[in-house]
C-alpha cells in the first residue's frame, strides 16, 4: 500500500470515529452513525482521453455524495496524482460538515481524477474536463449535485465542464457549477474567498485569544492560492507575516516578510523560496514561536511527532486535515487553539453557495456585498463552535464535528431515514 493511499484510509477512519463521538454527544445512536460514517452514493468513471501524441489513455475519476438529506450535494473536483476512493469519501463528509457549519442547504460532495495536470497540454486538460462531464452527467445538476474547484483545478476547468453539461442537457445552467470566471455566471469574491474566511476566523480567535490584530505573529505553511492570498490579507491588516513556505522549503524574517514582493515573484504553482538561498524547512517553519500558525499546504503536517514543539498561540487549519486527531489532543492539552479545517476553510464553499443563489436567481451582487455576507456567516459559525467548544467542555474539532454534523442528522431523521 503506497503512502498516498495510507494516508486516506487513516484520514477516513479517524473522521469516522469523530462523526461517531459527535452523534453520540449529541444523543443520537448506532444507526445515525451506520448513516452518516459513508456516502450515500460513490460513482467511479473510467474516462477515454485521446493525448496529444494520438495514443488513447484511460483515466479514473470518482464523484463521491455524501448525504442529501438537506438539499443538492456541494463540493469540489481535484486533479491529483494521488486521488482514491477513501480520499474522496472522507472529504465529502468534510463537505458535509462545512455545510452544516454555515448552515447552508447541502450535503457534501466531492470528486476527483487520478491525473497529474502539471503534464498534460491545455487541449488534454480539456477533453479530461469534458470527459468526466460526460461520465457524471445523469448524478450531477443544480438541483443535484453542484461541483466547483478544488487542488489543481481553477476556473477555466470550471468552463469547460459548465459548457459540456449545458451541451448534454441541451439548455445553459450556470448553477451546475461553481467557481467560473465572471463572465460565464462566476460571483465576485470566488477566487479568494477560502483565504478571506481563513482571515476572519484568524481575526476571531485573536479575539478570544484577547491579541490584538496589529500585533499578531503569523507563520503560513503553503503558498498556493489560499496561502498567498491570505498572507496579502493579514500583511495588509497589520499583522506582522514572519512565516512563508512551499514546497522547496521555507522563508522567516522575524521583523516580518515583504508580501507584496513574494507574490510578484511567485508562480503560477506558488513556488517563490527556490529564489532564494537563506531559507528554512517545513518543519522548522511550523516550530516557529508566533500567535498564529496556518497550515494552509498539504494533509498530516501537524503529528504526534512535532505536536509538543509547536509554538503558537493559535493553530488555524487552511488546508484539509492538516493535524492528526492524536496532535489535535496534544496542542489542545497545551493551551493552543486548533481552528479545525472544516470551520476556517469554509469560505470557499460559502462563496459558491453565493454563486449558486445569483446563478438561480440571475441577479449578481457586489464583491462589497459577498464579502459583507462570507463575514457575517464565517463569525456565526465561529462563535457557534467556540460557544460549544467552552459548554461542553471539548475541543474545537469535536464542537465543529457536533455543529456540523447536526443539521444532516436531524434532516435525515424528519425524512424517516432513521
Amino acid at each position: 500500500m503506497n503512502e498516498s493511499v495510507s494516508n486516506s484510509n487513516d484520514m477516513l477512519a479517524s473522521t469516522q470515529a469523530v462523526i461517531k463521538d459527535a452523534l453520540r454527544k449529541l444523543g443520537y445512536g448506532d444507526e445515525m452513525v451506520e448513516l452518516l460514517k459513508e456516502p450515500m452514493r460513490l460513482l467511479t468513471v473510467r474516462i477515454p482521453v485521446r493525448m496529444d501524441n494520438g495514443n488513447m489513455r484511460m483515466f479514473v475519476g470518482y464523484r463521491a455524495q455524501h448525504n442529501d438529506a438537506v438539499g443538492p450535494t456541494k463540493g469540489g473536483v481535484r486533479f491529483h496524482p494521488d486521488v482514491n476512493e477513501n480520499e474522496v469519501k472522507a472529504l465529502s463528509i468534510w463537505m458535509g460538515l462545512k455545510c452544516g457549519i454555515a448552515d447552508l442547504p447541502f450535503g457534501g460532495g466531492k470528486g476527483g481524477i487520478i491525473c497529474d495536470p502539471r503534464n498534460m497540454s491545455f487541449r488534454e486538460l480539456e477533453r479530461l474536463s469534458r470527459g468526466y462531464v460526460r461520465a457524471i452527467s445523469q448524478l450531477v445538476g443544480p438541483t443535484k449535485d453542484i461541483p466547483a474547484p478544488d487542488v489543481m483545478t481553477n476556473s477555466q476547468i470550471m468552463a469547460w465542464m459548465l459548457d459540456e453539461y449545458s451541451r448534454i442537457r441541451e439548455f445553459d445552467s450556470p448553477g451546475f457549477i461553481t467557481g467560473k470566471p465572471i463572465v460565464l455566471g462566476g460571483s465576485l469574491g470566488r477566487e479568494s474567498a477560502t483565504a478571506r474566511g481563513v482571515a476572519i476566523v484568524i481575526d476571531e480567535a485573536l479575539r478570544v485569544k484577547g491579541i490584538p490584530l496589529p500585533d499578531a505573529t503569523v507563520v503560513i505553511q503553503g503558498f498556493g492560492n489560499a496561502g498567498s492570498f491570505l498572507a496579502k490579507f493579514m500583511h495588509d491588516a497589520g499583522a506582522k507575516v514572519i512565516g512563508i513556505s512551499d514546497v522547496n522549503g521555507a522563508l522567516y524574517n522575524k521583523e516580518g516578510l515583504d508580501i507584496d514582493s513574494l507574490l510578484d515573484r511567485r508562480d503560477s504553482f506558488g513556488t517563490v523560496t527556490n529564489l532564494f538561498r537563506d531559507t528554512i524547512s517545513n518543519e522548522e517553519l511550523l516550530e516557529l514561536e508566533c500567535d498564529v500558525l496556518v497550515p494552509a499546504a498539504i494533509e498530516n503536517q501537524i503529528t504526534v511527532n512535532n505536536a509538543d514543539r509547536i509554538k503558537a498561540k493559535i493553530i488555524v487549519e487552511a488546508a484539509n486535515g492538516p493535524t492528526t486527531m492524536d496532535a489535535t489532543r496534544i496542542v489542545t492539552d497545551r493551551g493552543i487553539l486548533l481552528v479545525p479545517d472544516v470551520l476556517a476553510s469554509g469560505g470557499g464553499v460559502i462563496v459558491s453557495y453565493f454563486e449558486w443563489v445569483q446563478n438561480n436567481q440571475g441577479y449578481y451582487w457586489s464583491e462589497t456585498e459577498v464579502d459583507s455576507r462570507l463575514q457575517e456567516m464565517m463569525i456565526r459559525g465561529f462563535n457557534q463552535v467556540y460557544d460549544l467548544h467552552i459548554s461542553r467542555k471539548v475541543d474545537m474539532r469535536l464542537a465543529a464535528y457536533m455543529v456540523g454534523v447536526r443539521k444532516m442528522a436531524e434532516a435525515s431523521r424528519y425524512r424517516g431515514w432513521v
